[in-house]
């Protein structure tokens, strides 16, 4: 008896989690069709979507232009800068140091 009462309860709660699955992607279907200037009137207003400041010049636009431009370089050309900027700070010198004695 207990078993049938368990079966009962969880497809009671099956159908409810499935109804309100099928209720939410049919307002959302509407809300979608509708668009983002046609809301209801009872729904609460949405503040305004304000973007990242990284993605604002300083007058407070949004930029256009990439933030991020990259150029392709050989492997040997990248591996003579990060020498380089390995080497100027500091950290080639105490290495040198170490092979020397």
């Amino acid at each position: 008896m207990l078993h049938l009462l368990y079966i009962f309860a969880f497809t009671v709660l099956a159908i409810l989690a499935i109804v309100n699955m099928v209720r939410n992607l049919i307002s959302l279907g509407i809300e979608t069709r509708r668009g983002p200037g046609k809301r209801i009137e009872s729904s609460p207003r949405k503040p305004r979507r304000v973007p990242h400041p990284e993605l604002l010049d300083s007058d407070g636009n949004v930029l256009d232009e990439p933030l991020l431009v990259m150029r392709s370089i050989s492997i040997k050309d990248a591996r003579e800068q990060l020498d380089a900027i390995y080497e100027s700070s500091g950290g080639g010198n105490s290495m040198d140091d170490k092979k020397d004695d």
